[in-house]
């Protein structure tokens, strides 16, 4: 047993240095502390408590010393409970909690308040009385600030946390100019919404109002976090207080918010934009210090907390980029409302992700505006937890509920976030606790579900004039700066609402348009051009060197070493697969200049084990990336296992493409179905971006797809969903079947001058076939073809003319030689959308003696490509379509109904007497 074991463990190091003070010098403790450690034998193993003998020795512990313990237990639970009894809520009463933090329920009483303790050393006090402490502990952890740490495992961090603390009794010291700064955005906050509340009666603005403290606070982080050097902030917030962010933060023009309250239309035909409150906007600022900061707030759907993902792969890009030596240089804020935190689980995602190597970002400062209510819903109906920023416990993250009254509080409780960010490049959470004045949009009427509560909010003062009655008071200012102060700033916004009304049409800036400076639009037409993607026969060779030969002096395990070195071997029998199809596509990317990164479960060796881009040393562990060796001059290559979601990581890896159009970004699905998590990604980014908010992707999709028999989950990638998605010129969608095309693919995204979110349909089974093979040739001197003729096919001969897409083409090639089929022709459709129609129609045009023309896929009839062919091709409503009929479900669990409905699509294709019902 250890000899300090009977202390609670936070007390431990406390006592242990008290006794080794005893130790050098008996006198310089306190006299019933020496008694103690005269009387209590530590050198021993056999030692007691409370009248037990030790070796002749009475242990009993003095009176005054047992008090002490109970002091530190007091100290302890308001360290670890007394945000439970905190005055952070501005409009009704705190539920209650037990036990209380009385004294009377750590052993001790109204007679011990002017006793003094040496326990007082533990907050900086010294020895000083109990009332002291408490009076001290009160302010510290029980006023207008809660802090939740004592969870931190960390000794180093809640010592740091507990000295920040203690200084001024966790009350902020701003001086009478910082208090004006303070009121000053205060007061842009109320009158701005104010401003909209009577010159837009009823529209949606999703008002701040009640949490206006986010202005000053965010004006605080921005200004104090240039003096710790930070370049760049990305931020992501759903639309409550995102148009006064907009303004009084990013600088973007009220002039422009006004025109887009007006609803004009915009000066682009091919672009719909999106609702005033989900607009993105980059700016820059000069701090009061005069350092220049890049400041960007990302667009975002209604679909709450999905732009945090987005927001942290924008950070994780800037950081990769611009700032690999100090990636602190980059700040990422996301604000979140109270409902939304707890309810999505994209939020457990994004905090898992925070500390591993793939997406950390050094540090997330999370801040809740607490409405306590969503929508309609009642935060006791929204969640089981005590707090809704009760996730964040899951990295050990610090937790400060804040009064959003207390306007002074929510500005010091936001730097201590800021330094605990910069100091330890950990997340923080901020739990802003206000209202919400009006109901959930303007129009809402909320006292239907809320009207005791809306009661009190119709009594409540807003938190500027609560301020500004406290300087008053104080003495800071007098009764006419407030009216003199609000004046100026809505004057200044009669002027921008009177430039606004001159204008016709609503202009919308783009997105970190500093990044895509270089990058232009694209049509349907253009991405119809060929793109020249070839590459030098002599660099290919050189890359298939660099991959082909481990360090020597390191031990692998030999069927790895066989892998790798087989490229050399496919390179020089010219018959390069799949996976060197990869390998040379994301070499010659880097040799050009550009970063590859790749993301997803299970990429760095594939799930079907056919990429092996990161290899393992047999005894170590260590990882040997061969790509990162390729050239001195080379693009960065990152590739990294994902934690095991979906939603969160293509949102991470969409953000990074975003910020960062000169990388390769790619996420693969573990097997293509899987990306169904991701699900709202998909909808209200990849596809829909450009046309709402004027973002290009280059995102690339790598969704494993093929029926083999492996089941429902393992079949489908679920094309007949992306396809849907297509319209005019949001993506491209893609389904190779030789590694040549997925070659010249893969550069075409790099290399043309637009960037268009490309999802591809890849193999699992052709990996390994042996007829999915290219030359070398082919890589060197070819390009991406959108459609394959059938070259074996002789027009004049062909009597069946197949369409089809993917791996079911190597099926029906396999039936086609075994029945020797010469008046067949089988036609590959490599890219889905655009479609290349004209490409078909000369297909139909040179087999013109084929009375026969079918349109085959391995997939139900009502998936697949064939809806799609039907919505984009006129000609397909003639075909006839040989398919697996309707299912509710991608594919048979059985593998033996599965390979029986599998050839029975083959045999209709085959013989137009069969009926295709099965």
């Amino acid at each position: 047993m250890d000899k300090y074991s009977f202390l609670n463990a936070a007390h431990t190091a406390y006592f242990a240095d008290l006794y080794d003070q005893y130790l050098k010098n008996p006198d310089s403790v306190e006299p019933s502390w020496r008694a103690f450690f005269q009387g209590y034998d530590f050198g021993s193993e056999n030692y007691g408590l409370d009248g037990e003998i030790v070796e002749g020795v009475s242990t009993q512990i003095p009176e005054q010393v047992q008090k002490e313990f109970q002091v530190l237990k007091l100290i302890d639970g308001y360290r670890s409970r007394g945000h439970l009894f905190t005055k952070t809520n501005p409009v009704r009463a705190r539920r209650k909690y037990a036990p209380t933090l009385e004294i009377e329920n750590f052993g001790l009483s109204k007679n011990d308040l002017q006793s003094t303790f040496s326990a007082g050393e533990v907050l900086g006090l010294g020895s000083t009385t109990l009332q002291v402490i408490i009076d001290h502990l009160e302010k510290v952890y029980c006023e207008s600030i809660g802090v939740e740490y004592m969870y931190i495992r960390k000794p180093e961090e809640i010592k740091w946390i507990q000295q920040k603390l203690n200084v001024n009794d966790n009350h902020p010291q701003f001086s009478p100019d910082q208090k004006k700064t303070i009121l000053r955005k205060l007061n842009e906050a109320v009158s701005f919404e104010n401003f909209l509340h009577t010159k837009y009666v009823g529209q949606k603005r999703f008002s701040l109002e009640g949490g206006e403290a986010l202005i000053p606070a965010l004006d605080a982080l921005i200004e104090h976090a240039s003096g710790y050097d930070v370049k760049e902030f990305v931020m992501g917030m759903a639309h409550r207080g995102r148009l006064s962010t907009l303004t009084n933060i990013f600088g973007k023009s009220a002039k422009d918010i006004f025109s887009e309250f007006d609803g004009k239309d915009y000066e682009q035909e091919v672009f719909d934009g999106d609702v005033k409150y989900h607009l993105g906007w980059t700016s820059d600022r000069v701090s009061d210090a005069g350092k220049k900061i890049n400041l960007n707030i990302a667009p975002n759907p209604s679909h709450l907390e999905t732009v945090g993902a987005v927001v942290e792969g924008i950070v994780r890009a800037k950081q990769d980029d611009k700032y690999s030596d100090n990636p602190s240089q980059v700040l990422p804020i996301i604000v979140h409302g109270d409902a939304a935190i707890a309810g999505q689980g994209l939020v457990y995602e994004l905090i898992q992700m925070a500390q591993l190597d793939g997406y950390k970002t050094n540090g997330t400062i999370h801040i809740v505006v607490n409405n306590q209510i969503g929508f309609t819903t009642n935060y006791l109906d929204a969640r089981s937890s005590t707090y809704c920023t009760d996730v964040g416990k899951v990295t050990l993250s610090p937790v400060l509920h804040v009064n959003a009254d207390d306007v002074e509080a929510v500005v010091h409780a936001t730097l201590f976030a800021l330094h605990f960010r910069m100091k330890f490049k950990r997340d923080v959470f901020i739990d802003m606790l206000g209202y919400r004045k009006y109901g959930h949009n303007e129009g809402d009427e909320p006292k239907f579900t809320q009207p005791l509560l809306y009661k009190a909010i119709a009594k409540h003062n807003n938190p500027r004039d609560i301020y500004a009655q406290r300087l008053m008071n104080e003495g800071v200012i007098d009764k006419n700066f407030v009216t003199k102060i609000e004046k100026e700033y809505k004057d200044k916004l009669e002027e921008k609402l009177e430039d606004s009304r001159k204008i016709k049409k609503t202009e919308i800036t783009p997105f970190m348009q500093n990044e895509w400076v270089d990058f232009k639009t694209a049509e349907e037409d253009k991405m119809m051009l060929p793109v020249d993607t070839r590459y030098p026969k002599e660099r290919l060779e050189n890359i298939t060197k660099s991959i082909s030969n481990l360090p020597k002096d390191k031990k692998f395990i030999r069927k790895i070493q066989r892998l790798i070195e087989s490229r050399q071997t496919m390179f020089d029998e010219n018959r390069l697969d799949w996976a060197m199809a990869e390998h040379l596509a994301y070499g010659s990317i880097l040799l050009e200049g550009n970063d590859v990164r790749i993301s997803g479960q299970d990429v760095e060796r594939g799930t079907f084990s056919h990429r092996h881009a990161v290899v393992k040393v047999e005894d170590s562990e260590e990882e040997i990336i061969l790509h990162n060796t390729l050239s001195d001059t080379q693009g960065k290559f990152f590739i990294y296992n994902s934690l095991l979601s979906e939603y969160g990581v293509v949102g991470f890896d969409y953000g990074y493409a975003m910020a960062s159009p000169k990388t390769l970004t790619i996420w693969e699905a573990q097997f293509g179905d899987f990306s169904n998590g991701a699900q709202i990604m998909l909808d209200q980014y990849i596809s829909a971006a450009e046309d709402k908010w004027k973002l290009q992707n280059g995102l690339v999709m790598l969704l494993p797809h093929g029926y083999e028999g492996q089941g429902a989950e393992h079949s489908s990638a679920r094309m007949e969903r992306y396809l849907q998605l297509c319209a005019k010129d949001n993506m491209f969608v893609a389904d190779c079947t030789t590694p040549a095309n997925m070659f010249h693919l893969l550069r075409r995204q790099m290399i043309a001058d637009y960037r268009k979110p490309l999802i591809v349909f890849t193999p699992k089974s052709l990996l390994r076939h042996p007829k999915v093979v290219s030359t070398v040739d082919e890589f060197a001197n070819g390009s991406f073809k959108m459609l394959i003729d059938d070259a074996n096919a002789k027009a004049d001969k062909v009597k069946t003319l197949v369409f089809m897409t993917g791996k079911f083409y190597y099926d029906l090639l396999e039936a086609q030689e075994k029945l020797g089929r010469e008046d067949v022709a089988l036609v590959r459709i490599e890219q889905l959308f655009p479609l290349p129609a004209e490409d078909i129609r000369a297909v139909l045009a040179k087999y013109k003696n084929a009375e026969d023309i079918v349109w085959a896929q391995e997939e139900p009839r009502n998936m697949g490509a064939y809806s799609h062919m039907l919505m984009h091709l006129d000609e397909a409503k003639q075909f006839r379509v040989a398919s697996r009929r309707p299912y509710g479900a991608p594919a048979a669990g059985s593998s033996v109904r599965s390979k029986k409905r599998h050839q029975e699509v083959i045999d209709y294709v085959f013989d137009i007497t069969k009926n295709n019902q099965r």
